[in-house]
């Protein structure tokens, strides 16, 4: 068995690692126990996916747990957003150039079906300024606006109230994009009024894959983009319309879903120390400074991801070099992201650090020792 506990892990923006104990152990009792998912397992004692519904409430900051419907990652409400909402042929969309795969291909499909969609710049650090943004709501009047919370790539954090509450003077709707903030920044969708909002429970809230959904605010309904059982009303043609089974059809991923709940509750009573992981991500980017990498830096707030690039050498390959030789697991390339790339002035990717509440300081000087060895032998190559 390879002992994976001498590995650096540095790659929380894509799965978070390592977990809470409890979480393991809450998918192993799940998977050993009866089934009870809802009206399928027959069994409804503890009803897993109301429960988890409820916490996500408090982490959302909203107020009607009913209006969330689960699925298997941030993915799914994405694509259960986007096509769910009620556009038609010759609506306009509005995003940015920061948004991961998971909004630019559906977002891809719909401008093949006549929607329109605008791709706004961002600057050099990730982050939409807020005047372009209501410059190009004043222009294109979109009917949707859809905008990450915070890059997966740098880090920079959007102002959500700030955008959202212009999109609503242009009569937008918002979907926002929390793959890469809930967890570890506060989230008050209510106080906000965001329309829509997609989350995954894999990264920072530290759950296990195959959990994820979409938030819809009260009065705002979509057309289900994906049908089937539900396990009640099973006489009608259509989907039942009360929220959340309007959205879930299919059987629930039970097991991952009380990994979650273990990791919601896990983090509700072990709250994360602020200033010590912003005292570490300062430490990284001035480390890296000072051996000459390029290194984007956003103002604050931003989440804990350092995206950087080594004079002399491609991004992969310095990763392969991190990995094989120094046993630091990160991320390189385009981070799914390929469209933020020439607003970075980075056409060919970076190298991305992603920290998490479990990183220490001993990791990251093993990790400013590894690049530094290599940018020492850029230039005894050169």
């Amino acid at each position: 068995m390879k002992n994976y506990e001498r590995k650096i892990y540095l790659n929380n923006a894509a799965t978070s690692w390592p977990k809470p104990a409890c979480v393991g152990e809450a998918m192993g009792e799940a998977v050993k126990a009866l089934p009870g998912s809802g009206g399928r397992g027959g069994i409804e004692e503890f009803d897993i996916f109301q429960a988890v519904r409820e916490e996500l409430a408090e982490w959302l900051g909203i107020s009607c747990p009913e209006r969330i419907a689960l699925g298997c990652n941030s993915t799914w409400g994405l694509n259960q957003g986007i096509f769910g909402f009620p556009l038609r042929p010759g609506d306009t969309v509005l995003t940015t150039r920061a948004e991961h795969n998971a909004v630019l291909r559906p977002l891809y499909r719909l401008e093949q079906q006549g929607i329109q969609v605008i791709y706004l710049d961002v600057d050099r650090t990730g982050r939409v300024s807020p005047e372009a943004w209501e410059k190009a709501l004043d222009r294109f009047r979109p009917r949707l606006c859809v905008l990450i919370h915070a890059s997966n790539v740098t880090g920079a954090v959007n102002d959500a109230p700030r955008l959202t509450a212009a999109a609503h003077r242009y009569g937008a709707a918002l979907l926002l994009d929390l793959s890469q903030s809930l967890g570890w920044l506060p989230v008050e969708l209510e106080d906000w009024e965001v329309d829509l909002a997609v989350f995954t429970g894999h990264k920072y809230l530290l759950g296990p894959q195959g959990t994820g959904g979409i938030y819809v605010r009260p009065g705002l309904e979509l057309k289900p983009y994906f049908l089937g059982g539900t396990g009640v009303q099973s006489d009608r043609r259509e989907m039942p319309e009360e929220m959340p089974i309007h959205l879930e059809a299919g059987t629930g991923n039970e097991p991952s879903y009380h990994g979650l709940l273990a990791a919601l509750r896990w983090s509700r009573e072990h709250p994360r120390e602020q200033e010590a992981g912003e005292a570490l991500l300062r430490y990284l980017k001035e480390g890296l400074k000072r051996l000459g990498c390029l290194v984007i830096e956003p103002e604050p707030p931003v989440t804990p991801v350092v995206s950087f690039g080594i004079p002399g050498i491609s991004p992969g390959e310095a990763g392969d070099i991190l990995a094989g030789s120094y046993d630091i697991i990160c991320r390189t390339g385009l981070h799914c992201a390929p469209a933020i790339m020439e607003n970075l002035e980075m056409p060919g990717g970076t190298i991305r650090l992603s920290l998490s509440r479990f990183t220490c300081r001993e990791e990251l000087d093993t990790v400013l020792e590894a690049v530094e060895a290599i940018v020492e032998s850029m230039r005894e190559g050169a």
